[in-house]
């Protein structure tokens, strides 16, 4: 019988090692795979690559892993928040390389679906392009860019089942999907652990065959940027 679920976070990224590179799903604080990161923090592992949306928040997501050092380089889009990246980033001392967000997120996709390179016209013309080639398809120039395959995958999905069929609740989706395909090993966090059948088909966002390991775990779901009406 197939099942997919682990007892922890710990176990969950037992086998993640010193310089590997991790596809990270969530957009700021939304849809982090938290439990992950902070299991991956405990392990004290090092020269990690992350490729993700942003690094999150000085104290919260891949924030704790660049606090510990535990980073080595970041593939991104938007690091706005994170005061402890600028630092690390003017100081030389963290290697970061910028990606348009849609790019970022089709080189996800790409790598998932088995698709070396595509060409995108976003970024041409600016250092984005730097050092990658360039072609002219019906007189408008592209930047061809690479498909991202990583070591793992860690996501973070409202519901799952033993055999890991994954479904993320309403912009939580965000990055999620991609990643999730775009690792040789996917490890999902989960909020609640539901019998085959019980996720409607329909609502199978990341099918049960990209998925590797399952966690269940109580999430803390921290807002990033809370705006509230005067009373």
């Amino acid at each position: 019988m197939i099942n997919k679920v682990v007892a922890s976070a710990d176990e969950a990224v037992r086998d993640v090692a010193d310089g590997a590179t991790l596809v990270v799903g969530g957009f700021g604080l939304c849809g982090i795979p938290e439990n992950l990161i902070h299991a991956l923090v405990k392990r004290g592992v090092k020269g990690l690559t992350c490729v993700s949306n942003n690094a999150g928040v000085d104290d919260w997501g891949l924030g704790l892993l660049l606090q510990t050092r535990q980073i080595r380089k970041m593939v991104s889009s938007y690091v706005g928040e994170n005061a402890e990246f600028e630092r690390q980033f003017l100081a030389g001392e963290l290697e970061v390389e910028f990606a348009p967000q849609g790019t970022l997120a089709e080189r996800m996709r790409a790598g998932g679906a088995g698709i070396p390179a595509f060409f995108t016209p976003a970024g041409y013309g600016t250092i984005v392009a730097e050092g990658k080639e360039t072609r002219d398809f019906e007189g408008r120039m592209y930047v061809m860019e690479r498909g991202i395959v990583g070591d793992f995958s860690l996501v973070a999905a409202q519901k799952a089942d033993r055999l890991g069929n994954l479904q993320y609740r309403k912009t939580a989706r965000n990055f999620n999907p991609m990643a999730a395909t775009a690792g040789r090993v996917c490890i999902a966090e989960v909020e609640e652990l539901v019998e085959p059948g019980e996720i409607d088909p329909d609502c199978v966002h990341t099918p049960g065959i990209f998925v590797h390991r399952v966690v269940v775990a109580k999430r803390v779901k921290r807002i990033e940027q809370r705006t509230v009406r005067k009373g």
